[in-house]
């Protein structure tokens, strides 16, 4: 946990408040306050699951609160937390259910196998794990290392507190490069990783919690209540035709990007990618070509959402849906089937650039 949980500081924190103490003794004076003093204790056993076997254990919301978390040498466990966290490391964990909500950096799995689990985090690694199945949320590439049997889909959960906690956690939910997976240790002619059915069903692999304890923070896995949009990834696309869609910034902005995808889904449409990222007038120059000059007031307002439509008459149902209900929005889409595949590459491409990804 660092030098912040270290004996040695404990030990001069208790030396100088006893000469406090006694300062305050000799000069019948109260002794100055200072802001590290008023400082709340924190514990690290509070924020550490060791050693568990046969359990199901969690912290509910607003019981973290941006600390750094350890799950470590955990055997066949259900484990939900159901907060932002710093960071979370997971070491020596088999056979274990683990759900991790909103982590502002870094998730890291070490030394795991057989583990079903719910992520969604700035970065996600792994290290000397096997067969694992993981529903991913991940900002940048996810990285996987020394590693077999590793299995991937898209982040699918909701409870009421969520959608909070992935603001404070300072992540989008349509920043999401789950599929995209990076092994820094390929083997030629084997396959480390892969990606899981897109029908399968998240329950089966990570169950909702059955304590009353945690029965009480009202989770769903229902599809259509995800905080992060459901996205088909790098998986091969169904059809030919696909159409990019991109809202401005505006007070709606996130609201009207999950009603596109809602009305996009109901046509039967699949949402392939999402991006959540601020553009610069030249980049939109780039991305929109003729049609940015009615862009660029708009990009000082704040980020851009886009979307990546797929299905046949994708730009045509795209276009139909954005005027019949979006037409008070500042709203990009593709114009037609031929030019809809640069646009897509155009955005897409900038976009992982921004991000380094």
């Amino acid at each position: 946990m660092g030098c912040f949980f270290s004996k040695k500081a404990k030990r001069k924190a208790s030396a100088k408040d006893s000469a406090a103490g006694e300062l305050q003794q000799q000069d019948g004076e109260e002794s100055k306050q200072y802001s590290w003093d008023k400082r709340e204790k924190v514990d690290p056993k509070d924020y550490m699951f060791n050693g568990l076997k046969d359990q199901t254990i969690g912290k509910l919301p607003d019981t973290i609160a941006g600390q750094q978390f350890v799950i470590q040498e955990c055997e066949n466990c259900n484990i939900y937390i159901l907060d932002h966290s710093a960071t979370i490391t997971i070491d020596d964990c088999t056979n274990c259910r683990i759900f991790l909500g909103p982590v502002k950096g870094s998730v890291f799995f070490r030394d795991c196998k057989d583990c079903k689990c719910i992520v969604a985090c700035q970065q996600f690694r792994t290290r000397d794990c096997r067969k694992m199945e993981i529903f991913l949320s991940c900002t940048t590439q996810p990285i996987i290392e020394s590693s077999t049997g590793m299995k991937f889909g898209c982040f699918q959960f909701y409870y009421p507190e969520l959608a909070a906690q992935f603001k404070d956690a300072g992540l989008s939910i349509f920043n999401n490069t789950w599929s995209n997976i990076h092994d820094f240790t390929p083997v030629s002619g084997e396959t480390n990783w892969s990606l899981l059915p897109s029908d399968c069903a998240i329950q089966d692999y990570v169950p909702l919690p059955d304590s009353e304890e945690l029965k009480a923070v009202r989770i769903s896995t229902d599809v259509n209540r995800s905080i992060v949009p459901i996205s088909w990834g790098q998986r091969q696309k169904k059809s030919d035709e696909s159409c990019l869609v991109v809202f401005f910034a505006g007070d709606y902005t996130i609201a009207n990007a999950r009603k596109m995808i809602d009305e996009m889904i109901g046509k039967g449409l699949t949402l392939i990618q999402t991006k959540e990222v601020t553009m610069k007038p030249e980049d939109a120059r780039r991305v929109f070509r003729d049609q940015a000059t009615e862009f660029l007031p708009f990009l000082e307002k704040g980020s851009v959402v886009a979307l990546e439509f797929n299905g046949d008459e994708a730009v045509q149902n795209c276009q139909s849906v954005v005027s019949s209900i979006f037409s008070g929005s500042m709203v990009f889409v593709s114009e037609s089937k031929s030019s809809a595949s640069q646009d897509v590459d155009n955005f897409y491409n900038f976009a992982d650039i921004q991000m380094g990804i």
